[in-house]
């Protein structure tokens, strides 16, 4: 239904150019980060958004929350179109927006201690300060397992795992309704990666958020989310539920990514298919005529060489842009 989604998105595009001189700049070409993509995010769901490094994921996500001005497209959030925002009329959505960084270390400043990092927002989005601040920062650090008693220690003084709770704290200090998870756990061993996501699953519960959660790891993916974006240089190739999805992909770039995926079974690990993709990803700056993905397809024919696909609804929920769908 209509009114049960949060997050709308419509045509965006994201391109950065390239130049060349230095006093008198010329443009020469572009590369096409994200190249027109539409898709949506219903209130208390999470989209796993899933590709190869360099597929525009992340700009995506930035161009969500407008931390990329993007270069045309639509970005709905509750109905209001972001994009068509000035900057000033942005600060008040903002608080209802916030973003979980992939690296946690470099996404907290060295000088500020655990304390600060969390009362920043509070200090720029409310009126809360002395006493009730102490409070509460005590109580976030807690909601994400931190003791209160660290709020003067610094990010030097944290482990990985500490640091990315420490992050989560601070992206839920204002109690936003929508969180991008920017690869919140690629940066962590791997035991503390399953505490990252079940505190993740918890807050989600607790607190009513609706998660877009970009990850490599297909396997989380499919543990965290309700359903399941793939991304292909610069474009959604196929959107459907986890399930569906996981049991019957259509893509043939998706059905590729799932075979790579390991299962715990030796007998039905050694009886299937592993599907190698041949070549190369092509350039963002010179993509290929016609779909994206024909140079490596192993089932492409010649309308794929001349026409793009268009993201089309082939069952009830399931998207696909392929022609052969």
């Amino acid at each position: 239904m209509a009114n049960d989604i949060l997050i709308e998105i419509k045509n965006l595009s994201m391109y950065f150019p390239i130049t060349k001189g230095i006093i008198r700049q010329q443009k020469i070409a572009e590369v096409k980060a994200v190249d027109g993509v539409n898709f949506f995010i219903r209130k208390g769901e999470t989209l796993g958004l899933v590709g190869e490094s360099g597929c525009g994921k992340t700009t995506l996500g930035r161009c969500l929350l407008q931390l990329i001005r993007p270069t045309s497209g639509e970005v709905y959030f509750e109905g209001v179109d972001l994009c068509t925002m000035a900057s000033d009329h942005l600060r008040s959505i903002r608080q209802r927006m916030q973003i979980i960084f992939q690296d946690p270390f470099d996404s907290l400043d060295p000088r500020m201690t655990a304390g600060e990092i969390v009362a920043e927002p509070l200090r720029v989005h409310t009126r809360i300060r002395g006493r009730e601040l102490r409070e509460k920062i005590a109580e976030l650090l807690k909601i994400v397992g931190l003791d209160p008693s660290m709020t003067e220690r610094y990010p030097h003084q944290f482990s990985g795992g500490q640091r990315q709770r420490l992050g989560i704290a601070r992206a839920l200090a204002i109690r936003p309704s929508f969180i991008v998870c920017d690869e919140p756990i690629s940066a962590l061993d791997v035991s503390i990666q399953a505490q990252i996501i079940n505190l993740l699953e918890d807050l989600q519960g607790e607190f009513d958020l609706t998660y877009l959660f970009i990850a490599h790891d297909l396997s989380v993916v499919r543990h965290i989310s309700h359903r399941v974006a793939v991304m292909y240089l610069g474009k959604i190739v196929e959107v459907a539920n986890r399930d569906a999805l996981y049991r019957v992909a259509k893509h043939p770039y998706t059905i590729a990514l799932l075979s790579a995926v390991p299962i715990p079974d030796p007998i039905v690990e050694a009886s299937r298919e592993r599907i190698i993709l041949r070549g190369e990803i092509p350039s963002p700056i010179a993509l290929p005529p016609g779909c994206n993905f024909h140079p490596r397809c192993p089932i492409g024919v010649e309308i794929c060489q001349k026409e793009i696909p268009s993201l089309r609804e082939i069952e009830e929920g399931h998207w696909v842009a392929c022609h052969l769908a």
